[in-house]
């Protein structure tokens, strides 16, 4: 069942205890309330709810107290200016804030929650600023190797039609599980810290792919096409996923736009599921990437087949690694693996940086790092 689809039918199931905005003819209900101290105020009119809680990434679950007219409500914070998450837990029921329309939706119903902004005095580095700014367009294509339709989100620098000569290096950049080929720049903001680091003279342009990230799947953002793989998560076949970058992608956008195609002005990066795609294809694929990162995940310690490979002749692999770029917050579950990664690529001789942050497993993290690796590409 597709995210909204399932949202609905929440809606629906509570519509005994909960009030339709629509048909509102109590109080006008404003939810979140954010105060210019960083407080936030959730409110839920659900009259006939027993118990509700907010769930956000910002903290523990806050209960939320009965008022006047059957309305819920509590305060957190003070909150620090930046983009947050968060859904209601209504007798048990998970539930979006019906007064909220702002929605992030993933490509597992799990995933599907409000956004949040607690904007600060300054703008944020991925806001849009009044700066000159890249294109977001979508490609469908056939991949011949996974045998489906399939979809991509394409970032192309403020000029790119304007100066028909000029070639680009290429990004390309991963998501992670229950996310989609329209994350990075929904919620990565990845085109905004672009665009603003290009206004700066931070980074020069180039084009960034966002490719859909579960090999096999199709278009849909409805688990078509996605395996089973324990404890009932869903992912992609990983060896189609490569495949469709190496094989149809990568030679798809080196036709259809001005890139410089070779391996120097190419780099693969990710975070959490995608993180790991990228540093497994990027370091078993030196001949088409120079350029590799890591975000919150981990490919395996000094014994895992890919870095035996690469201990194998260090010499050669560090010749031909312009970057190897790992990160990940102090407080994630990912970050075992991403230090045990470290470890082994020291212990067998591959340069490369390990940054520690802080921060757990979100998009505030990945944010923040698209925004210090990039000046460090095409260097």
């Amino acid at each position: 069942m597709k995210p909204l689809l399932l949202a609905s039918c929440l809606i629906v199931l509570v519509s005994a205890v909960i009030a339709q905005p629509g048909r509102q003819t109590g109080p006008v209900i404003v939810s979140p309330e954010v105060s210019n101290d960083g407080r936030v105020t959730f409110r839920l009119q659900a009259p006939k709810a027993s118990s509700v809680f907010v769930s956000g990434d910002f903290g523990p679950n806050a209960e939320m107290k009965k008022g006047e007219n059957g309305i819920w409500s509590v305060t957190v914070g003070p909150l620090a200016p930046e983009e947050y998450v968060y859904y209601y837990m209504l007798d048990s029921v998970r539930l979006l804030d019906p007064n909220n329309a702002r929605v992030k939706i993933g490509y597992v119903t799990s995933t599907t929650t409000n956004l949040l902004n607690v904007p600060g005095k300054e703008p944020a580095f991925y806001d849009v600023q009044d700066v000159p700014h890249g294109e977001i367009r979508t490609l469908l294509y056939k991949s011949k190797s996974n045998g489906v339709v399939r979809e991509l989100t394409l970032y192309v620098p403020p000029g790119y039609d304007e100066n028909p000569d000029k070639h680009y290096a290429v990004l390309y950049l991963l998501h992670g599980f229950a996310n989609d080929q329209h994350s990075w720049h929904r919620y990565g903001r990845a085109n905004d810290i672009l665009d603003n680091l290009l206004a700066k003279k931070a980074i020069d342009p180039f084009i960034v792919v966002m490719p859909l990230g579960y090999g096999g799947a199709y278009i849909n953002g409805d688990g078509t096409g996605i395996a089973p793989a324990g404890a009932g998560r869903l992912v992609g076949d990983a060896d189609l996923y490569q495949r469709d970058i190496l094989e149809d992608i990568i030679p798809m956008i080196d036709t259809k736009y001005r890139t410089i195609a070779d391996r120097k002005h190419r780099a693969i990066f990710g975070f959490s599921m995608g993180g790991g795609q990228a540093g497994r294809y990027g370091l078993s694929n030196l001949d088409k990437f120079s350029y590799i990162g890591i975000m919150s995940a981990g490919i395996g310690g000094a014994n895992t087949e890919l870095l035996k490979a690469l201990a194998a002749d260090p010499k050669k692999a560090n010749e031909q690694i312009s970057l190897l770029w790992i990160g990940c917050g102090r407080q994630d579950f990912a970050f075992t693996g991403a230090k045990e990664t470290s470890d082994a690529l020291k212990q067998i001789g591959i340069k490369h940086s390990f940054i520690e942050t802080e921060g757990e497993h979100h998009w505030r993290v990945w944010r923040r790092f698209l925004r210090d690796v990039a000046p460090l590409l095409f260097k």
